[in-house]
């Protein structure tokens, strides 16, 4: 029976909207960090106008100004002490309930703590991590990734081109003071931001008006033609004077040879004229029909061009 989850399903909304998360609004954290010493410096937190800091430690939940090592300096800034060994989760909330995403800080009882970042890291980035003694020294150590070793001992080590697949838990371990607690590195999308709506907005904004792009040469004698259709034309009429020129001079060649040979056949032989002409027409016809052919040629070879 599917009743029981649907009968959750209103259950389920009032408490979504009850406390809606923004994640736009965003948790300051000074110093930056996941992990503390105890006794060390005050870790500042701070949120927008209107939001105020809340904590949850153990089973309590504060908010900043009601407790001694949680000091209110003003509407949105608030102080946190380390005195005491503890983890608490920090954010900041409305008076109708919104919240922005948590931040969660350690006090660390161990000898060394991993120096890692407490608000999440923005995909792209680079980040390095260390190993630090309550002294404040950094050593040498051996870093882990959810339970896998990161290469050899070094003082840090560095995620160049942070992306989803190295968020996790993290820790450090080293020969003398042993291992640090463990924290979640959390990944985040880097801010849009709207690069096409800024450069509209300054074309917008500029005192000069956009002048219209210059018209499209026509001459067909420009360098950089926009299309052979107006060029097309005179080329050709040219090609057909030309091909009709050579025409003509085969054809008066021809006709000036045939009446040679008609004097010269007349003299010899006294045919009639018109049978030496068709004789004459027939022995030659064939150069004609070549030379035709070769105008036709030349005409499509001027037309292509």
């Amino acid at each position: 029976m599917k009743t029981a989850p649907v009968a959750l399903l209103p259950g389920v909304c009032v408490l979504l909207l009850s406390a809606p998360t923004v994640s736009a609004v965003s948790l300051s954290v000074s110093p930056n960090l996941q992990q503390v010493f105890s006794g060390s410096s005050p870790v500042s937190l701070s949120c927008d106008d209107g939001w105020t800091v809340r904590r949850t430690r153990g089973n309590q939940t504060d908010e900043c100004g009601q407790a001694a090592d949680f000091t209110r300096l003003d509407e949105s800034l608030c102080v946190q002490d380390f005195k005491t060994t503890f983890t608490a989760i920090y954010w900041c909330e409305t008076s109708s309930g919104q919240k922005s995403d948590d931040v969660t800080i350690s006090v660390s009882e161990k000898g060394v703590i991993l120096e890692i970042p407490a608000l999440p890291v923005t995909k792209g980035s680079n980040l390095t991590l260390r190993c630090r003694l309550s002294t404040g020294e950094t050593v040498a150590a051996y870093f882990f990734y959810s339970g896998r070793l990161l290469g050899p001992r070094n003082k840090e080590h560095t995620i160049s081109n942070v992306q989803q697949s190295n968020e996790g838990f993290y820790w450090c371990a080293t020969d003398l003071s042993g291992s640090s607690a463990h924290s979640y590195l959390r990944v985040r999308d880097p801010p849009t931001t709207s690069v096409r709506s800024s450069v509209h907005s300054r074309e917008t904004m500029s005192p000069f008006p956009s002048l219209p792009p210059p018209p499209p040469p026509t001459n067909c004698s420009s360098p950089h033609p926009p299309a052979p259709s107006s060029c097309v034309p005179v080329l050709r009429l040219l090609s057909h004077l030309l091909a009709f020129c050579i025409y003509s001079i085969t054809t008066g060649l021809l006709l000036s040879i045939c009446l040679d040979r008609l004097a010269t056949r007349r003299s010899a032989n006294r045919l009639p004229v018109s049978v030496e002409m068709t004789q004459c027409i027939e022995e030659n016809y064939e150069a004609v029909v070549d030379l035709t052919a070769e105008c036709a040629l030349f005409e499509d070879s001027e037309y292509s061009e």
